[in-house]
């Protein structure tokens, strides 16, 4: 991060708050400067309920984390709150993996499943932005799916080994070159990417994580003489900095004498937990652990790294790993966005995890801690709802039972809403077709849900062979694409999106 002045929250807009939004922006408000924990924004769909919060966060000026049930929701807010927000950092915290098929031991079939992803280097990117906004600037919103509160790295450890750059500082070449390589930067002499760097003569380049052009440093000796934004693609100058802030290359990063120490406390569980196995098992579970051991002393890290994450943070068996959440600062605002459908996942989340774990450990393929790299229980989750608002249109009991509700009914454009028709299934695809027709007449688009991803597949393409242009929308649909696709939509390069109707 540069050492540019932070800013307050300024919301940019080319309407007022009208219909119920003043008086629900007046309630949440008053409620969080009275220290209200709970609150409830009830509000139909369509009423401008993004809008009004945005308006709360200008008003009460403080850091906010947004939480929504699923990456299409989220990436949909993130586009809103940008776009309110132009002169404040926007940050977007999902789910990095494309694709995601988790390490899994299936007993009775003797099946191991090796982990098996892929990683999307733009939403690690987006990730590595978000912390690294979060720990340095007040002035930032937070957009993230339920996966926030899955197990991170200790945010002490990933601003203390951060390292400042300031003009005029003396810093050797080989000092700066150490620390890199020491926070999960790879030295690439040939091509440059995010996390990592290059040195050529007293000249080094680097692309953080969270960043998207290269940061120059030029030396003078052992001095730092000049710090640089260089555009990656033209190589033209953009900014000279006087400061700059490196934060690590990756989320998980551990300082040297920790390491050891992991590495010990590591070795004493796998003596520990092997009498409990079998001979075949305990036999998997060495070979494995010193294999990993070895690879961390040689490397810093190995494959599933984040498995160990209990010995590296120093935490007791059992206890609460970090997650995103306690990156934020202590009076940092959080709301989560249709509560009712987000609240019952964050609740599932740990379950699922443990159940999928426990044939891991049993059989021998991880340690006992593996179990401590975990999404939070609710009850821990719960332990950050210190200034909450919950969105919904129908929120569950859960939300109103413990918090004052500020309701939104009228919406800013004055419409009801629409007439539900219930048709005949005989015939259905002709009449689906007409009124596509129609609607497409009106200049409007079409959003078809189906039972089946294979469904909404079958009718896009038999739709397109009619002449309608039409994309189908669904899980397999990587997040950035499908983000992408609705974009298209709203500018009419599609008239018509299928996707399989998602429960409830």
């Amino acid at each position: 991060e540069d050492g540019g002045t932070m800013t307050a929250f300024q919301l940019k807009a080319d309407f007022k708050p009208t219909g119920s939004q003043p008086g629900a922006i007046q309630k949440l408000t008053g409620g969080l400067s009275r220290g209200e924990r709970f609150q409830t924004l009830l509000g139909v769909t369509g009423s401008g309920k993004t809008f009004t919060i945005a308006n709360v966060v200008e008003e009460v000026q403080r850091p906010t984390l947004v939480i929504a049930h699923n990456k299409t929701l989220a990436a949909q807010l993130y586009n809103e709150f940008k776009s309110f927000f132009p002169e404040n950092r926007v940050e977007y915290f999902v789910s990095y993996y494309d694709y995601y098929q988790p390490e899994s031991y299936i007993a009775k079939r003797d099946l191991y499943i090796e982990k098996d992803a892929q990683i999307n280097p733009k939403i690690e990117q987006m990730r590595l932005a978000t912390t690294a906004s979060v720990l340095s600037r007040p002035d930032t919103i937070v957009v993230a799916s339920v996966s926030c509160i899955y197990g991170l790295g200790n945010p002490a450890n990933f601003q203390r080994m951060g390292f400042e750059v300031k003009v005029r500082d003396r810093m050797r070449r080989d000092d700066i070159i150490r620390r890199l390589v020491d926070i999960q930067f790879d030295r690439n002499d040939i091509e440059l990417a995010p996390g990592r760097f290059r040195a050529r003569g007293d000249t080094i380049d680097l692309v953080p994580g969270y960043f998207n052009n290269i940061i120059r440093i030029e030396l003078f000796g052992d001095e730092v003489d000049r710090i640089s934004e260089i555009d990656k693609v033209s190589g033209q100058r953009l900014e000279e900095m006087n400061y700059f802030f490196v934060y690590p290359a990756r989320h998980f990063v551990v300082p040297e004498e920790e390491k050891e120490r992991a590495i010990t406390s590591i070795e004493q569980e796998l003596k520990e937990w092997l009498p409990n196995l079998g001979m075949i098992e305990a036999h998997r579970l060495r070979q494995r652990t010193l294999y990993d051991i070895e690879m961390i002393r040689e490397t810093g890290t190995c494959k599933g790294i984040e498995n160990y994450s209990r010995h590296f943070d120093g935490r007791k068996a059992g206890e609460q790993p970090y997650c995103l959440l306690d990156y934020f600062p202590e009076d940092f605002l959080m709301v989560i966005d249709e509560s009712h459908q987000t609240l019952p996942q964050v609740r599932g989340m740990y379950h699922g995890d443990f159940s999928r774990k426990k044939s891991l450990v049993d059989y021998g393929f991880r340690l006992p801690s593996a179990f401590d790299n975990r999404p939070l229980k609710f009850d821990e989750f719960s332990g950050y709802m210190r200034n909450v608002i919950f969105v919904s249109a129908t929120p569950g009991d859960y939300e109103l039972e413990r918090s004052s509700v500020a309701e939104q009914i009228i919406r800013p454009t004055g419409l009801v809403d629409p007439a539900v028709e219930v048709r005949p299934i005989e015939g259905q695809i002709q009449d689906v077709i007409t009124e596509i027709r129609a609607t497409i007449d009106r200049g409007d688009r079409i959003l078809l849900t189906t039972l089946t991803k294979r469904l909404a597949e079958e009718l896009s393409e038999y739709l397109a062979d009619q002449g309608i242009k039409t994309r189908y929308l669904h899980s397999e649909i990587n997040t950035l694409e499908r983000t992408e696709i609705i974009r298209l939509l709203r500018l009419g390069k599609y008239d018509v999106t299928a996707s399989r109707r998602r429960r409830s």
